[in-house]
Order: C-alpha cells, then structure tokens, then sequence
C-alpha cells in the first residue's frame, strides 16, 4: 500500500476588532474547530503550526502572524495553508488575489478554504478563478462599507462631545462608568501642574525635563506602560531610560486638552485601504469646550503659550531665562532688547541694549542698566496694581443687576445696528443684480462688488453670533469680565520683581528712551471694559 503524501499545513486564524462584535461566529476558537475537523477527515494534512493575527483588520497585510506564515513558506518549512474561509485569509480583493494566483502556486503552497469549497490540490476548484474573484469583490466592498459606517459613527460622537481616542493625553484616563468620559489621573495632572508652575517661573524646557530627571519622575510614555494604561507607540518619551526630554515637555505645554477641552478629528486616514495618517485642516477639528475638568487654567494655558512664542533662550549655567527676555522691546525700531553684561574692576554690570544699533538703521538707540529698569518697572507695576483695587472699589458699589443691564443694553444697541447694516446690504444685492441686467455696470464689476457685499456680510452676521452669545454668558452668570482683578490683586503685596511676576503681569515694555517707557499690561482690554461700565454708569473712572 502506497504511504499518503502528508502536507505540512498552517492553520492560519484571524479576527478584526469589527469580527469581534459578530459574537462567536467568526472567533479564534471557532475557527480552530472548524479546521481541526477538517484535518481529522483529511489524512494526508499534518497541522505543523498555528498562526493568529488577534485584532487585525483583512485590509492590510502587514500583519505579524501572516509574516511570519510567509517566512515559513520562504524557508520550506510549510506547503499548505488553511483557513475558515477567504476573508479570514485577507478582505483587500487585489493583495489576496495575488497571494492566490501567484505567490502560494510559486512556492507550491495547497490552499484550503474550508467553507468556500476551496482546495487548490483538486483539480475542480483549483481552475475556479471567477469564483474566488467574486468571493474577494464582495470581502472587499463589506471592508469598504464597515468602514463608512464606522467612521461615521466616530464622527457623530466627536461631535457630540464623546471622547473615541485609545490612549487618554497623559494626566488623563477614561472613566470605569463611561468610556467616552475623560477623568483625571490625580498624579499625573499633579505632574502637569508642576511642569506649567515651573514654565510660568521661568524654566526653559529642558530644565523642567531635567528637574524631573532628577526627581525621578517617569516619563508619561514609561509612567503609562507601568501603571498598565493604554499608550500610543512612540508615545511622549524621546529619550532612553524612561527619562524626560524637552520635546516631552513642549508637547504637554502646548496640549489644550489640559484646560478642559476636549480636540478630536486632528488626523485621519485617506481611505480604509491606507492606514497611513494625514493632518486634518485645523478648522476641520471636532472641538468642545468644557468635556472633561480642567487640570490648568485657561489663562495660565494663554499665558504660557505667549511665554513660548517669545524670542527667549535660557541664560548660560541657568534654569531659566532673563528677567526682561523677549518682553523689552525698542520702541524706535521696533527690535526686541538683548542683556549683556559689562565687566569693571572686577564688577560685573547688567545691561539692556538694542541689537540693531545706529548702524543698521535705529536712530536712536538705547542702553538701560539692568537694577534702574527693575526699579522703575517694579514702582509701575505696583502703581497699577493699586489702580485695580482701586477700580474694584468703584465696582463694587454698582449694583450687579444695573451692570449687567447696560452691558446688555449695549449689546443689544450694537446688534441692532449690525442687523441694519445687513438689511442694507440685501438691498445692496437685489439692486446690484438690477444694475447687471440694466447694462449699468459690467459683469466684471458686478463680480467685484458682489464679493465684498458678501464679505461684508459674512463679517457682521459673525459679529451678531458672538454678541448675542455675550448676552447669554451675561444672563447665565458666566461672564468672565472681573475675573483679571483677582488676578492682579495676588501681587498687591510685591516687593521684587523675578520672571514669574514679569510674564503674568506684563505683554511688553517699550523703550522709548531711557526715562520713558510704556508698558502692556496683561488684560488691558478687560480693563478697558470695566472703565466703560463705571462711564455708563455715571461713576468716577480710576
């Protein structure tokens, strides 16, 4: 009796996440049963060896099991793969028609597909091409429709406000009741706190990574991994040894998710073909405010990105930057003022000086001693901030409901005003077109004016939005307005400058010469507000 020819087989497995939510029809078990049946009826397979791809999709092949199949086949080491049917093999119609027609028959690899009839050892089958193309059509075009259907399913929720990411921002995890719900890691958000503390005092970023080098505090990628929480590969860490770098800490400080924020939608991929990312236009961005509780304050999230948008670097064999980095500016030449220092008789002087110089074009110049600017911007800042109080008084004394009225009454007026405008501009249109017909003006000029009536009003119907919803934040008792006062009141008791104090209280200094300066305040715009409330109102103004 002749001895069967055995083949040397590969039960390949696979199931997506998609498969998953099927219930057990197509899991890794039951595809295991149904294959070893199959060879307990079939003598002449032996199964040398089990390849499962758990969680992979059929689109794409590179998947780590099916490798590793394909290296097998390479080296000889297998002659025959089986699989439950087509799709677990691959749903990409074009890639699993090629492994069928030309890569198995060249390494003279049987193929098995058990519930589609298919055997390429048998002679009726193996000629059935047209079979197999339908068979991958059709694993193809349902890839392509769950696809859809799951992309707009992550849609509506991002725009619903749900949270669809894998890996929560670090300081964040997703809730046990809600998994679309961010919550916080209270040590991680303690760390965040810590890294923002030490930007507004005036640490570069890679002194913060540094500080917490040496604190032995993980990196957010290795604080993850060991706390067994989901993270992106790659994640934050960019340095071996689960260390801190400043790239880490560049990216917490610029994350808006921090002030409660919840961004989605920043990436996605082209097509369910390609897995490949690609940036979405900002303007395309599912945003919503007040997701999730804020682990940084809006203002010191602003205030942190102006500090980082500044021309500064850290001073030589220091933590942080100049006291006045980035923020002096030469009122002539509009260039921002460097420090030196001046070495006499073993002194050393500070100094500020404009780079641009007479010889590049600034006429004039200016050369201001580092304790004399300290000095006299610390006497104006206390001058303001006494100011504040004083205003804060003035405000006290109006009555919440009468602001609150007039804020509204002027809100109202400007709206009415805007709705006028546009009313007008309606007119504008119809009598344009009018004109157009008539022959009064050309088409060209039609064109021209059409746009900017539409540009027009585009612009005022934006501005209406945004005051009616002021009015909204004004009635529901979410104004913001007073809020900058407190702000300021923290440094009633300022003694000394240092850099914490210069960034949160200060936009720019401008040198206009060298006992004349004119400074910015931080929130000047708010102030310009209050002190048109106390002129409404008929009080004195500060």
């Amino acid at each position: 009796m002749a001895k069967i020819k055995k083949h040397k087989a590969v039960m390949y497995l696979r199931i997506s996440v998609t498969d998953g939510k099927d219930g057990e029809s197509n899991s890794i078990g039951n595809q295991k049963k149904l294959i070893d049946d199959f060879v307990k009826n079939n003598p002449d397979i032996e199964i040398v060896s089990e390849k499962i791809d758990d969680g992979y999709s059929g689109v794409i092949f590179e998947r780590p099991a099916f490798k590793e199949m394909m290296e097998d086949i390479q080296s000889g080491v297998i002659n025959c793969v089986i699989v439950k049917d087509l799709s677990r093999l691959g749903r990409e119609y074009i890639e699993t028609g090629r492994h069928l027609r030309y890569t198995f028959p060249a390494y003279g690899v049987r193929f098995i597909s058990i519930n589609d009839c298919i055997d390429t050892a048998k002679e009726d089958t193996s000629s059935d091409y047209l079979t197999v193309s339908l068979k991958n059509i059709l694993n193809d075009s349902y890839c392509r429709d769950i696809s859809v259907k799951t992309r707009s399913a992550l849609s509506a929720k991002r725009k619903n406000g749900d949270y669809v990411g894998a890996c929560p921002v670090y300081g964040y995890v997703k809730s046990e009741e809600n998994k679309n719900k961010l919550i916080t890691d209270e040590y991680a958000a303690g760390i965040v706190k810590d890294v923002f503390k030490m930007k507004l005092g005036g640490f570069s970023a890679a002194k913060i990574a540094d500080e917490l080098n040496q604190l032995g505090v993980l990196s957010p990628i290795e604080y993850k991994k060991n706390k067994g929480l989901p993270h992106p590969k790659g994640g934050y860490a960019d340095k071996d040894g689960a260390l801190w770098s400043a790239t880490t800490v560049i990216r917490i400080l610029k994350d808006e998710t921090y002030t409660g924020t919840l961004l989605q939608g920043k990436q996605t991929t082209l097509n369910y073909k390609i897995k490949d990312k690609v940036n979405n236009p900002e303007n395309e961005w599912e945003r919503t405010e007040n997701s999730h509780q804020a682990i940084i304050s809006k203002s010191d999230y602003d205030l942190v990105q102006r500090i980082m948008n500044l021309d500064t670097r850290s001073a030589p064999n220091e933590s942080g930057v100049y006291l006045f980095s980035g923020i002096l500016i030469c009122d002539c030449c509009g260039n921002r003022m460097t420090r030196k220092t001046v070495t006499h008789k073993d002194n050393k002087y500070f100094y500020y000086y404009c780079r641009t110089g007479k010889k590049n074009g600034c006429n004039k110049p200016v050369m201001l001693k580092e304790d004399d600017l300290s000095k006299g911007i610390l006497d104006c800042v206390k001058g303001h901030i006494n100011n504040i109080i004083s205003l804060e008084d003035i405000l006290k004394n109006i009555d919440e409901e009468t602001m609150n009225s007039e804020l509204i009454k002027k809100y109202k007026t400007q709206i009415d005003g805007n709705m006028k405008a546009l009313q007008d501009i309606t007119r504008y249109k119809t009598a344009l077109y009018e004109s157009l017909v008539n022959g009064k003006i050309t088409n060209e000029e039609y064109k021209i004016y059409k746009k900017q009536y539409s540009s027009d009003e585009e612009r005022l119907q934006g501005a209406v939005v945004t005051l009616e919803q002021e009015i909204e934040n004004i009635k529901d008792n979410r104004s913001e307005r007073l809020k900058w006062i407190n702000h300021f009141k923290r440094f009633s008791n300022l003694t000394e400058l240092d850099r914490s104090v210069i960034i949160q209280l200060i936009k720019s200094i401008r040198v206009i010469g060298k006992t004349s300066l004119d400074i910015t305040f931080n929130y000047d715009v708010e102030q310009e507000k209050s002190i048109v409330i106390l002129m409404n109102s008929g009080k004195a103004v500060v």
